[in-house]
């Protein structure tokens, strides 16, 4: 797949996030979701800081520390990172500094790939806290299967792999990351 329609896919992956992320309402910042660790206002901070650290490592800026700090969870600050994270992915063609995933700088395209599986899986665990249905297009699946996949067991990044369900190609890559499955609506 080449780095342009790696971008396409984040992108409608991140938008996909948004939708859901919209919906949150203050009292659900409570609810449990499928990242053990995380009630829903963590996951919120945790992906907003994601999207703002990758914004700022395709511009270069990776390795400042500030950059990765968790602010308070919102809504609002989570839409306004994804675009930022959608424009910097746009806007340059560097190797990206990620600090918490090593030390030496990543080939942008790997890093786009990081980022997409990262919001597949965090867009469906909001869904989910929510209680909502969450689909993605076949080719957007389809491009984060394979880094999924990548993934290695033992990573702190994810939960431990479960049992391949042999199902759809999202429980497919659910499933490598951790995520257990069942009906989506």
């Amino acid at each position: 797949m080449r780095t342009i329609e790696l971008l396409g896919c984040d992108e409608q992956a991140v938008r996909a996030s948004m939708r859901v992320v919209a919906r949150i309402s203050p009292s659900d910042l409570a609810l449990a979701t499928p990242c053990a660790e995380w009630d829903l206002g963590a996951l919120l901070a945790h992906m907003t800081v994601q999207h703002r650290g990758f914004a700022a490592a395709a511009a270069g800026r990776g390795g400042d520390p500030e950059v990765w700090r968790a602010g308070t969870p919102s809504v609002d600050a989570y839409l306004r990172s994804a675009d930022e994270v959608i424009a910097a992915f746009a806007a340059h063609d560097n190797d990206f500094l990620l600090p918490e995933i090593t030390a030496r700088p990543v080939p942008r395209r790997m890093a786009i790939g990081f980022h997409l599986v990262d919001y597949v899986v965090h867009g469906w665990d909001v869904a989910t806290a929510l209680g909502l249905g969450y689909d993605l297009p076949t080719e957007v699946l389809a491009a984060a299967l394979p880094i999924a996949e990548a993934v290695p067991e033992g990573s702190t990044a994810f939960a431990a792999p479960l049992p391949d369900p042999g199902g759809s190609t999202f429980d497919r890559i659910l499933t490598r990351l951790g995520r257990s499955v069942g009906p989506r609506g």
